[in-house]
């Protein structure tokens, strides 16, 4: 189970890595929810490792790291649902 567990972890380094690699290469945005949820599975993968070779500096880091993400998923919804209600008051009518 082991392998499996470092297979899992660094699936997840590898997705965070991805994000910040999109995002510093301006193919995403932090405001984008692809971001935050990329960061948010690999923490998890990350986390998921550490249940097997447990270090709790790293397991901190990646729990924080969760969190922040999933906040940011939240906001991100939010955001989107706001802009859609906007949106949606703007369209006029249509014209018979």
């Amino acid at each position: 189970m082991n392998s499996v567990a470092n297979v899992v972890g660094l699936l997840g380094v590898l997705g965070i890595l991805s994000a910040y690699i999109l995002l510093q290469s301006e193919r995403l945005r932090a405001e984008q929810p692809m971001y935050s949820l990329l960061n948010a599975l690999g923490s998890g993968a990350i986390l998921f490792s550490l249940l097997f070779d447990f270090n709790l500096s790293a397991a901190l880091v990646e729990g924080m790291w969760m969190l922040i993400s999933f906040y940011g998923l939240l906001r991100s919804r939010k955001k989107n649902r706001r802009g859609a209600e906007w949106n949606a008051a703007r369209v006029p009518p249509e014209v018979e």
